[in-house]
């Protein structure tokens, strides 16, 4: 399914990012164009950079050769693309054809982290705990619990490290099986991704086709603090 943000004023804009995460490059044309606050933005019909959000960072994107950062607009829900730091943007008109591309080795390691992310949150899940928050970040990745009663476990460092490796023995089964991970819309227009039967979570992140593509998994033991339990975790996607 072809993931769309309808606006009476530009058309649709197809979320290219959210259709193929492997797409690395795609010719479009412009479908707006603007400022704001004296900084000016473009819009592409066939959009292939995930803006920041959900937790995840931005991708690393060039427009027409130029390097750009995209942006969610909160009126429009458009996503554009800015000019990065010290830089412009090209001279743009609607209706131009564009070539966009995205630093496809950034982006993979975003998913990986997004995916693992949502892992860590299933075998968390497994241990009666409710996700309280998440980063996907490299080296800030983390998933953040509560557990509705007392854990007992948790309050010597024995014990943490005793269910962290329970932790690290599900997730590295899961990922020793390959589970594939899909994505849906529901009726409503919500995408869900799902990893296999195991765990579904409504998100507009870029993830890998399956536990396969992970490598170098790594959960640290984790730490309890003010009654939160966090997990953090490191990811790569893996070379095949």
């Amino acid at each position: 399914m072809v993931h769309s943000i309808a606006d009476s004023r530009v058309g649709a804009q197809i979320g290219a990012y959210l259709d193929d995460t492997y797409l690395e490059q795609v010719d479009t044309r412009v479908i707006a164009v603007g400022e704001t606050d004296g900084a000016p933005w473009a819009a592409v019909e066939h959009c292939l950079f995930h803006p920041q959000g959900g937790g995840q960072p931005a991708d690393r994107g060039w427009l027409e050769g130029v390097e750009v950062v995209p942006v969610r607009q909160r009126e429009s829900g458009l996503v554009v693309a800015t000019a990065a730091e010290g830089g412009g943007l090209p001279d743009l008109a609607v209706g131009e054809s564009v070539r966009a591309r995205i630093d496809l080795r950034v982006r993979m390691l975003h998913a990986a982290l997004h995916t693992a992310g949502h892992l860590v949150e299933a075998v968390g899940r497994t241990q009666g705990w409710e996700m309280t928050g998440s980063i996907h970040f490299p080296g800030q990745a983390r998933i953040e619990f509560q557990a509705p009663d007392a854990d007992a476990r948790l309050a010597d460092p024995d014990g943490r490290e005793e269910v962290t490796a329970v932790l690290r023995a599900s997730v590295a089964a899961a990922v020793a099986d390959e589970l594939p991970v899909s994505a849906r819309y529901l009726d409503d227009g919500r995408r869900v991704v799902h990893i296999d039967a195991l765990h579904s979570a409504p998100c507009g992140g870029t993830h890998v086709r399956s536990l396969g593509d992970l490598a170098d998994v790594v959960l640290p033991t984790l730490k309890v603090k003010k009654g939160r339990i966090r997990v953090s975790y490191s990811a790569t996607h893996r070379s095949r």
